[in-house]
């Protein structure tokens, strides 16, 4: 009997699994947890598939660098100065583009540039849109002249004056006013005279003479001239003196220092 009973007890442990009881160390992932594990087998392999697109294709590569000016922009530089400075790496992938690098390169060694976006132009290009800065003043430099913008900006120096742009004259060596503002913001401020000038105006304004900060003058042609003051309430006295010069053509001499009550005299 002893032995009839070993003989059950080993069939029983060599059961089949279809007797009710699996042999011990195999688990079967329950099924609630089976499509998880494919959905991130599958994401696996599409992010794989995504990189190797982007940097290890010949898919997403760049092929061609256009250069653009933004709308109504002065344009001094030609796109094959932008294209050298710019050094777009043709034949690398789309995605490693640096353009964060590119734009710092290209306003550090042409300063004449006053802003820069390049984008990605999906599949194969890359843009380079650029605004250049605009004169609004020049001043004497050993070169020649040197071209300054709306924010007191020099940004580069050219032989020869450009017409139709005023001359800035720093004379203010024995001025108090040298010592508690500066040259630097007094030179601003003395440009965003010359920008608050309307373009008929500006083009016959010759030189903006600055004694000191509320001593400005304006050198018109035909000997005209405009005692300005102050840098403040610029955009009030041009106003002032645009409707003065119409109601005085002839007059000689124009005070706008007070834009409330201009003067105009001589003629």
């Amino acid at each position: 009997m002893a032995g009839a009973g070993s003989v059950a007890q080993r069939r029983q442990v060599k059961a089949p699994p279809g007797g009710g009881q699996r042999p011990p160390g195999r688990r079967l992932l329950p099924r609630s947890r089976i499509l998880p594990a494919l959905l991130l087998v599958a994401a696996v392999g599409l992010a794989g598939f995504g990189a190797w697109a982007l940097y290890g294709s010949q898919w997403l590569r760049i092929e061609k660098v256009s250069v653009s000016w933004e709308p109504e922009s002065r344009r001094e530089l030609t796109g094959d100065q932008v294209l050298s400075v710019a050094a777009v790496p043709l034949g690398a992938p789309m995605a490693s583009l640096d353009k964060e690098a590119i734009e710092a390169r290209l306003l550090a060694e042409l300063p004449r540039l006053k802003s820069v976006r390049v984008v990605r132009a999906w599949p194969h290009g890359v843009g380079l849109k650029l605004t250049e800065r605009e004169p609004q003043a020049q001043l004497p430099a050993p070169g020649g002249y040197a071209e300054v913008d709306d924010e007191g900006v020099r940004f580069a120096e050219i032989a020869e004056p450009l017409p139709s742009v005023p001359l800035l004259e720093l004379d203010m060596e024995d001025s108090p006013s040298a010592r508690r503002f500066g040259e630097e913001r007094t030179l601003r401020d003395a440009v965003a005279v010359a920008s608050a000038l309307p373009g008929p105006l500006a083009g016959e304004t010759s030189v903006i003479r600055i004694v000191s900060y509320d001593a400005i003058t304006l050198e018109l042609s035909d000997d005209r001239t405009v005692r300005w003051g102050s840098p403040e309430d610029s955009p009030a006295k041009a106003e002032a003196l645009t409707i003065l010069m119409k109601a005085a053509p002839d007059a000689r001499h124009f005070d706008v220092s007070v834009p409330s009550a201009p003067a105009a005299s001589g003629g």
